[in-house]
């Protein structure tokens, strides 16, 4: 693993409000915006401590190049470069274990999140432990994609008693809570492991709705069969390790 970082230092030496981990993989078209979209996000949220990890799973086209050429004038970007694939959930882990900022959120590189899908999370930092989105404009998607996830929700509430509205996305969490916790799976399921360990041992959540752009995504891998096989795997080594804990979560949804 490679970590690049532009050597001027950052204008302030207090720890960064909010990390963002940016998973990247052969995104050269979409990366470069990716880090704008937050940036804008943070000038619009009056937020000056925020760092951007740029997590480079391996790309086959130009995409540490690009992030590379961006971080001679950016104190606040970091750029991973993976030495072997790890998967969504590997870059991910990857990123946060680097992370500095006091919240740590995930946004893909592919673009599909424009900043007012993130200003609702990060307005909701510090009520709660966790901020978890979820998608109000689910048409965005094809009904395949709408149909599977809806299952996959259900599925995670009816197995483990909860009522989460989404398992995936953009979710924020407190930095060190997330640290306290093994991440086992580096496949597509990483977040639901995260969340469904954290609430499960206590953690609290709030839900914001939040509105995506997938009209410049490519087409997922998220259902490649051994994708598939990783979550379901994920889903019963869960549900075996942790079915006997009772919740014990609070949680406020805007």
């Amino acid at each position: 693993m490679e970590i690049l970082t532009n050597p001027v230092p950052s204008s302030t030496t207090d720890r960064p409000h909010i990390s963002f981990v940016v998973p990247c993989y052969n995104e050269a078209e979409n990366i470069a915006e990716t880090v704008a979209e937050v940036e804008s996000a943070m000038r619009d949220a009056s937020i000056a401590r925020f760092e951007i990890i740029v997590v480079d799973d391996c790309s086959k086209d130009q995409s540490a190049a690009v992030v590379t050429a961006l971080i001679r004038d950016k104190s606040h970007l970091k750029l991973i470069r993976n030495t072997n694939n790890l998967g969504f959930g590997g870059a991910y882990k990857e990123g946060v274990r680097i992370a500095t900022g006091t919240y740590v959120i995930m946004v893909p590189g592919d673009n599909a999140h424009p900043k007012g899908s993130i200003l609702p999370i990060i307005a909701k930092a510090g009520e709660a432990d966790i901020i978890i989105p979820y998608v109000t404009n689910p048409a965005t998607r094809s009904r395949r994609r709408q149909a599977l996830s809806r299952c996959f929700t259900g599925i995670l509430n009816l197995l483990f008693g909860m009522r989460i509205p989404y398992f995936n996305g953009t979710v924020l969490h407190k930095t060190d809570l997330l640290r306290s916790i093994d991440i086992n799976t580096n496949g597509f399921a990483y977040q639901a492991e995260a969340l469904v360990k954290l609430i499960k041992h206590g953690a609290s959540f709030a839900a914001v709705g939040v509105q995506i752009d997938e009209s410049r995504k490519k087409r997922t891998t998220a259902f490649k069969p051994k994708n598939v096989y990783r979550v379901v795997n994920t889903i019963f080594t869960l549900w075996r390790d942790v079915r006997h804990t009772p919740s014990t979560h609070t949680a406020s949804q805007a």
